[in-house]
């Protein structure tokens, strides 16, 4: 189905600030935002934060920052405002009470008192007899009255939905059709805790049904509740959204579902599964959201680059995958470099700049704009611009003498070719790529030596590094000076080395 014969989507990602933003996280809004600009709807950040003992203080922040670098801007949220705020469940306490209470008075839900001690006996006794691990429905028998007379007068208690016990439930899932489970399978789980805060079952199937909430994008983890999901919708009378459970991300090696125990491995080969370590690593947003899109859904069996506006044109419900989708970043580092390719030059050298400054050089913007063309074709990352053109800002170069000696060459022959090279510099007006390079290349002719020794000679002596852009345009910009001043200094190495004054 196409994005014009759908109607406005309102769709949210609702994300708990237990720590880092990470890829299946971005994959889930980045799903919501195309669906949201496709059909010309709305796109709303929620954040879940009701487990208040595994809030990680900054996490909400870092989610912000982390939407905005992928260029995923919502319309509503915590920090933007909306027509349905609050957008922090924590704000939405009393909501949450009010439908608890509906639930209970029409026999939906039901008061619990039983204490944890008693629940772990209860859990034990099942594990010995090998049962179905579940709540034994102790108070599910009490009577309403007595219950709500014991919640008077401050019996701690929780609220847990009263599941059907008889015959079977259907929910449907976008991607995996209708979903049957018996009823005896269910649990009556808890749905608002002993200190009022609802928990995720209740509090989203509130607040999607208050915000309007059209469609909700979020991991297969949920399949297992997802009949309690639909039961609360159902027993309230409300219309369901469309639920779309997303495939689950694999390790790289395709065994085991990927998790954030293997983030210190990943970062030690320079990789994370956490946004804002990519965002550092010199990784593109639009990179990452290349990636990401085609891992649970795909155009066709052809075409792999997407800007962002590519897919909000090309997304589609009806081509999402279901099957567990494999971390590939030799992919992304494909997809990475494609779109460092892709930006203009002076995009790039913006982009680069705070990677020199981190690294304590200091990078002029006309500099910058001449370096961006000559790098462009050769960093995978933004990050790799310091190691590739670090030398453009570093005020010098220092290579040791024995670096200056070409393979295959010995210290003297090194040392004529680079006195010989330097005669031909000194005699130049200037060393713009074409000024240098025709007589520098009759040299690498008449010297009998390839173009690697001799030019490898003079790279060593002019960038201090054996992999640099491309020589003609790295002395164009460094100067004539500078470049003639390095080369003087090489050959003064080249000839006091004692294979080389013999």
């Amino acid at each position: 189905m196409s994005g014009s014969l759908l109607k406005p989507a309102r769709v949210r990602f609702a994300p708990s600030p237990t720590g880092h933003l990470h890829l299946g996280g971005a994959r889930t809004a980045l799903y919501d935002y195309l669906l949201a600009r496709q059909t010309g709807g709305q796109f709303i950040l929620r954040i879940e934060d009701t487990d208040r003992k595994r809030l990680v203080e900054g996490a909400e922040q870092e989610i912000m920052d982390g939407l905005r670098w992928l260029g995923l801007e919502y319309d509503e949220g915590p920090d933007v405002g909306g027509p349905f705020g609050p957008y922090r469940q924590s704000e939405r306490k009393e909501i949450y009470q009010h439908y608890a209470r509906q639930l209970v008075e029409s026999g939906h839900a039901y008061y619990c008192f039983c204490s944890p001690d008693r629940l772990e006996q209860v859990r034990q006794e099942q594990q010995k007899k090998k049962e179905f691990v579940h709540y034994d429905g102790t108070c599910r028998k009490l009577d309403p009255d007595e219950a709500a007379r014991w919640v008077a007068t401050g019996e701690k208690h929780v609220v847990r939905f009263k599941m059907p016990k008889e015959g079977s439930t259907t929910v449907t899932d976008l991607l995996r059709g209708d979903i049957t489970i018996e009823n005896r399978n269910l649990d009556d789980y808890i749905i608002v805790k002993s200190d009022g805060l609802a928990l995720y079952h209740l509090a989203a199937a509130v607040d999607d049904h208050l915000m309007q909430i059209t469609h909700v994008f979020r991991g297969s983890e949920w399949l297992p509740t997802f009949p309690l999901h639909g039961l609360i919708h159902r027993s309230l009378g409300w219309e369901e959204p469309a639920w779309v459970h997303l495939s689950v991300f694999l390790k790289p090696s395709g065994k085991g579902k990927m998790s954030k125990r293997e983030q210190a491995d990943l970062m030690k080969d320079g990789y994370s599964i956490f946004v804002k370590d990519l965002q550092s690593l010199g990784y593109l947003p639009e990179a990452v959201n290349n990636w990401i899109a085609l891992m649970g859904w795909s155009y066709d069996d052809r075409t792999e680059f997407f800007s962002l506006a590519d897919l909000v044109e090309k997304f589609s419900l009806e081509k999402l995958n279901p099957s567990p989708a494999a971390i590939n970043f030799t992919k992304f580092d494909h997809f990475n470099g494609l779109h460092i390719r892709s930006l203009a030059i002076d995009d790039l050298a913006k982009r680069i700049k705070p990677f020199f400054v981190e690294r304590g050089l200091e990078p002029d913007d006309e500099t910058l704009l001449k370096i961006a063309p000559i790098i462009q074709e050769h960093i995978g990352t933004l990050d790799e611009a310091v190691d590739f053109a670090g030398f453009f800002f570093a005020g010098g170069v220092t290579p040791a003498a024995e670096q200056l000696v070409a393979k295959g060459l010995s210290a003297a022959q090194s040392a004529e070719i680079a006195e010989r090279a330097l005669a031909i510099l000194e005699s130049l007006p200037d060393v713009c790529v074409e000024t240098a390079e025709p007589p520098l290349r009759q040299l690498v002719e008449e010297s009998g030596y390839s173009a690697g020794q001799v030019f490898g000679i003079m790279r060593m002596a002019i960038t201090g590094q054996r992999v640099s852009p491309p020589l003609f345009e790295t002395m164009e910009i460094i100067g004539r000076a500078d470049v003639i001043f390095r080369m003087k200094a090489a050959v003064e190495l080249l000839t006091n080395l004692p294979a080389a004054a013999e």
